[in-house]
């Protein structure tokens, strides 16, 4: 496929708010999981999380239509906000939205069936049930910025975000818009929190590939990438897309069959007409599952062989849902612009090359991974310049 430039990078993450601050973070390789304070979580078996903390949505977001968005939907026009800024430029009408989310506005609706239940129909808040759909986020940004081209929101659960990227970049490859933003939103709430502990997801710390790995932590974030449009010179350059699907999945955990997600891989790695022994990097799906990662594992011994180059598990730093895997996207396209791979904290041992510290690498091209529960994956390729 041609290749598309990201010009813009938008974040509110646990840690980093803003491109500055994450891009710090990211090399700081300090991870952003910490206790929970949100809610309760007495009786639970896990108790951390990482959470978006210090982000004042008045500081991006004019105080009457803050009224009008639930928690979900400011982190996203934030991130967004901070993305088009980042870009150099304003955007046209034409530019679409494309924003993927694993669970949506999950205590949004929460609160709209207790008021419903409460007070009946009649009496329930309208706002509540308008905020309570996936799309409302995406829907903010393009009335905030009157974009008029084709806006979508997917729930692919980890995948989300690549999907809803893959979705934008054949928009603008068909010239059906010339910018877009794309970009995942997820918050963390009780709701979600209590049910993901109860099936045995959680656990106290993410530890990516690790063999020690017990399970994921639950994190939030919105992130944003404006692909296409802009002045500045663009982080890095959308090159190639890969999807699959691994019918050994159940509807909530992992598969077994590697090969569905090798081919994803070289489909993406294809797509951007290149080899498997011209990729410099992994930024990987990998979120401390104990058959999610091992999954991945063998599917990158089964590309690489004995070759699998430097891997990075970014959800040690940030938790897994964040963002929908926006953040893995922004993570690629910094260290393509920095030429350094970052530091994958929880992983302490395992059979990959997994990057134990932030070091300088010569990197051309990023494969980028993304497997869901439920057997959807994307893969993706970013690449430094924007000619093949």
């Amino acid at each position: 496929m041609s290749r598309i430039p990201i010009t813009g990078i938008g974040v509110v993450a646990p840690g980093a708010i803003g491109v500055d601050a994450f891009r710090a973070q990211l090399a700081s390789g300090v991870t952003a999981i910490t206790e929970i304070d949100r809610f309760d979580t007495a009786g639970l078996t896990a108790h951390t999380a990482a959470l978006v903390r210090d982000f004042k949505p008045r500081d991006f977001i004019h105080p009457m239509k803050l009224r009008r968005m639930n928690a979900l939907s400011r982190l996203a026009v934030a991130a967004a906000k901070l993305a088009i800024e980042d870009c150099g430029g304003a955007l046209g009408p034409e530019t679409g939205v494309a924003i993927g989310t694993a669970f949506g506005p999950v205590q949004t609706s929460v609160d709209y069936m207790q008021e419903y239940v409460a007070k009946g129909a009649a009496l329930a808040p309208p706002q509540l049930f308008a905020e309570s759909v996936a799309n409302a986020p995406g829907s903010h940004i393009a009335i905030e910025w009157n974009l008029r081209g084709f806006n979508v929101t997917i729930t692919q659960r980890e995948s989300s975000a690549l999907a809803a990227a893959m979705y934008a970049s054949t928009q603008l490859l068909k010239n059906s818009v010339r910018a877009a933003l794309i970009g995942g939103v997820d918050e963390a709430n009780e709701m979600l929190f209590s049910v993901l502990d109860r099936i045995g997801a959680l656990a106290a710390e993410a530890r990516p590939f690790d063999r020690q790995r017990r399970g994921l932590v639950l994190g939030e974030a919105g992130a944003v990438l404006v692909a296409g449009g802009g002045s500045r010179k663009p982080y890095g350059w959308i090159s190639g897309f890969g999807i699959a699907r691994d019918t050994t999945a159940s509807i909530s955990d992992w598969g077994e069959d590697p090969e569905a997600v090798v081919s994803a891989m070289r489909a993406a790695i294809e797509d951007a007409e290149l080899s498997v022994e011209q990729i410099d990097a992994i930024y990987a799906s990998a979120n401390g599952s104990v058959r999610g990662d091992a999954l991945e594992e063998r599917a990158l011994r089964s590309l690489f062989g004995e070759r699998v180059p430097p891997v990075v598990a970014t959800k040690g730093l940030f938790g897994e849902y964040a963002a929908g895997g926006a953040l893995q996207i922004a993570a690629a396209l910094i260290a393509l612009e920095e030429q350094q791979v970052h530091a994958s904290p929880g992983f302490e041992e395992g059979d990959l090359p997994v990057t134990r510290e932030t070091r300088e690498v010569e990197l051309r091209h990023v494969l980028v991974n993304s497997l869901s529960a439920g057997g959807g994956i994307v893969c993706a390729v970013l690449s430094r310049e924007g000619a093949s």
